[in-house]
């Protein structure tokens, strides 16, 4: 939650979800309240009004946003009825939206005497709390008020909201399920559920809830939603489609679900496809510029590179700052040869986000082709200070040495690579070719013994790269030899 408790006053006090029905169902009434109210300021009058038509009064210019007349309403409300708690917490709440936080509290503390049963006094104090990002003060006050509430879903929402933001996603967890126990039908309570599974990467404990709670609600689109984000996160494209699909049913307009859709196909290589649901979006909501960037990564994927570019431009037209979109067009010009050109956008890419690791590596890849050396080695090690783990940037990246002659310089580069990731048998296959170039066959051998050990159906990697060792009469037998083991 926010910390600025400079809002909308109608906001806010929603944010608190009140429990309190004041029977004001029949406009008639309240509109004769607040007719009636208005004649008295009018007339410098004293009319007496019970604490229910105030109540009434007050939310009527709560709800068209009038604050101060609102904090007139509860002080004529509190000199005819001073004992009244609920007109102390209106005014708390109020004070709390203009950012008179202290007398806020000091006025709960008040209502809290009179009234300490009344669970609106802790909720708004929790609320104050979480505004000033005190959480564990907020989280005590939202367990006072599970003790006096009627309805605790709301309750249990916050609390999974104070904890997310303490770190704690698994008591986060529990407190949605309560939340859920509740009200099924809490939205906002399913989606937080997904973002802390997504958060603990625990995909297979998320489908099965989901599973489990679509059983009880089946017309639930958030739950067959959220499921359909269970299985993307476990890679299970195609039961991901059937869950989206579901959604998209129970509510046709549900533009998320079409988007994920869209990348569960994309993500099956079904690309084409793929393009006709991300357009569907167009029927529900204006495109986005992240809509854009997908349509364009699927054109890329089939090759189609000016379709390709011209969706990378609708998105940065709409987003300047959306990375991908500028990367992606530097891709589509790099397979087209096009690399000095590339490095433009590439550059652009890095310039908006340095956290990516491919834009880094495709920078040291386009330096590579124009025969920049030393850009594209600063770039390779700028991929290493992002990620350790790629092999391909170790391979690309002892290559850049090799084909200088810098053997050494290869050799170790690589060998940093195999501490990175020491089981990458094709880091050791790698090796092989570098330590035979160097005439280090006994060392080459050795390496060849732990690569084979490692994976030996990777072998060929070693004869793409050197293929004069297929010549070798030892590496072809101490290769037979583990391939008949």
């Amino acid at each position: 939650m926010s910390s600025n408790c400079d809002i909308h006053v109608v906001e806010f006090l929603e944010d608190l979800k009140m429990d309190e029905d004041f029977d004001y169902n029949d406009a008639e009434d309240l509109r004769f309240s607040v007719e009636r109210y208005e004649e008295m300021i009018r007339n410098k009058d004293q009319y007496f009004f019970d604490a229910q038509s105030f109540e009434g009064i007050i939310d009527y210019f709560i709800e068209n946003n009038d604050p101060i007349k609102a904090l007139q309403v509860i002080e004529y409300a509190l000199s005819q009825h001073a004992y009244a708690a609920i007109f102390i917490i209106r005014k708390a709440q109020l004070f709390a939206v203009t950012n008179r936080i202290n007398e806020a509290l000091t006025l709960l503390e008040k209502a809290e005497t009179l009234e300490s049963s009344n669970p609106e006094i802790y909720q708004l104090r929790a609320t104050i709390f979480e505004k000033k990002e005190q959480f564990e003060a907020a989280i005590i006050e939202y367990e006072k008020a599970l003790s006096f509430a009627e309805e605790t879903d709301d309750i249990y929402l916050h609390l999974a909201y104070a904890y997310e933001n303490l770190g704690n996603y698994e008591q986060a967890i529990v407190y949605l399920k309560q939340c859920l126990e509740q009200n099924m039908e809490n939205q906002d309570a399913l989606y937080e559920l997904a973002f802390c599974f997504d958060v603990l990467d625990k995909p297979e404990e998320s489908i099965n809830f989901y599973l489990q709670f679509i059983n009880n609600d089946p017309y639930s689109f958030a739950a067959w939603y959220n499921l359909g984000n269970a299985y993307t996160k476990a890679e299970l494209f195609e039961k991901a489609l059937d869950a989206y699909d579901y959604a998209i049913i129970i509510n046709e307009s549900f533009a998320s679900a079409y988007f994920n859709k869209g990348n569960a196909l994309a993500n099956l290589e079904r690309y084409e496809q793929a393009i006709e649901v991300y357009k569907r979006t167009y029927e529900i909501e204006q495109p986005s510029a992240e809509t854009f960037c997908s349509i364009g990564e699927c054109y890329e994927k089939l090759e189609q590179m000016d379709d390709a570019r011209a969706y990378y431009k609708k998105a940065v037209k709409l987003d300047p700052n959306l990375a991908d979109a500028w990367f992606g067009t530097g891709v589509t010009l790099d397979s087209e040869d096009r690399c000095y050109e590339s490095l433009h956008f590439y550059h652009k890419a890095i310039s908006i986000d340095q956290s990516v690791p491919d834009y880094f590596f495709a920078l040291a890849d386009s330096h590579y082709k124009l025969g920049n050396f030393d850009k594209a080695e600063d770039a390779y090690e700028k991929v290493l200070e992002l990620t350790a783990n790629d092999i391909e940037v170790w391979l690309d990246f002892s290559a850049l040495y090799y084909e200088q002659n810098k053997i050494q310089e290869a050799i170790d580069c690589v060998q940093e690579g195999i501490k990175s990731n020491p089981d990458a048998a094709e880091l050791y296959y790698r090796m092989v070719a570098y330590q035979f170039s160097a005439g280090k066959q006994q060392n080459a051998i050795n390496f060849l013994e732990i690569g084979l050990a490692i994976d030996a159906s990777k072998h060929e990697i070693l004869f793409e790269y050197l293929p004069q060792l297929k010549e070798n009469k030892v590496i072809l037998e101490i290769i037979n030899k583990h391939l008949l083991n």
